[in-house]
């Protein structure tokens, strides 16, 4: 049985698709079998593994009904993947119709028990596309950098979360908040990290003990068409990232 996992924030910048991709690629390393999805219409998931997001099929493409998600696969070097691109801008205007929130859920019924593990990324913004990736995930991580700002994006998904919860998919948990871009050596990090720790409380969840290092590779990577982990193995972001990977494979946070 898989496991679905959704990485979200509202706030755009906190490291969503780098958590994504580092995800793919320490899981697959570790044996499993790994799909991504891209529920961003940026496609920056899909660019960022050296995918031409312009050609083939789309999870666009999928959630009209055009074609199934397994005629959607795209083969990577660390699974499968399903990418995304701007027509799906389109969704909150196109979706409409009764029962659009199960979508993506009733979509990936048919391949999900392929997989080990199912990382979807997802839009800055709580649209019907984020609602999607709730309703089909198993549980959510919830990365933010230590600012003041980013602590008002993850407030605001709470009201998303308990409404999902109490009218889609009951089951849905939040596994853990993510520091990202993380500089213990700033003043104010410290307290927001404190804050962080309030907002885990609310959302019934932990600010998770491994922190993600700032890291000039992080932002290097994409341009490459690779990952942090195969850019750059020995940089602190990719030396943090196998480890909280590792706690996502073994479903222990701490």
């Amino acid at each position: 049985m898989s496991k679905i996992i959704t990485v979200t924030n509202q706030k755009g910048g906190v490291g969503k698709t780098t958590t994504c991709n580092a995800l793919i690629s320490c899981l697959s390393s570790m044996g499993n079998k790994v799909l991504g999805i891209d529920l961003d219409p940026q496609g920056s998931l899909g660019f960022s593994l050296g995918l031409d997001i312009e050609s083939g099929f789309t999870i666009y493409d999928v959630l009209k009904g055009n074609v199934t998600a397994k005629e959607a696969l795209r083969s990577i070097d660390c699974g499968d993947f399903i990418a995304s691109n701007i027509l799906l801008s389109t969704a909150e205007l196109e979706f409409n119709r009764s029962g659009r929130e199960f979508l993506l859920r009733d979509a990936i019924n048919d391949i999900k028990d392929n997989y080990d593990f199912i990382i979807i990324d997802t839009p800055p913004a709580l649209n019907i596309l984020t609602v999607n990736a709730y309703v089909a995930a198993d549980s959510l991580i919830v990365p933010m950098v230590p600012e003041i700002l980013s602590l008002l994006g993850i407030s605001q998904i709470k009201e998303t979360i308990d409404s999902v919860k109490k009218f889609f998919n009951p089951s849905l948990e939040v596994s853990c908040i993510l520091l990202t871009k993380y500089n213990k050596r700033m003043m104010l990090t410290k307290e927001v990290e404190e804050m962080a720790g309030q907002i885990a409380d609310q959302l019934g969840t932990i600010v998770v003990s491994t922190k993600i290092r700032s890291s000039v590779a992080v932002a290097e990577a994409p341009a490459h068409g690779q990952g942090i982990l195969s850019y750059a193995p020995k940089a602190n972001a990719s030396i943090d990232y196998s480890a909280f990977a590792k706690m996502v494979y073994l479903g222990r946070f701490k």
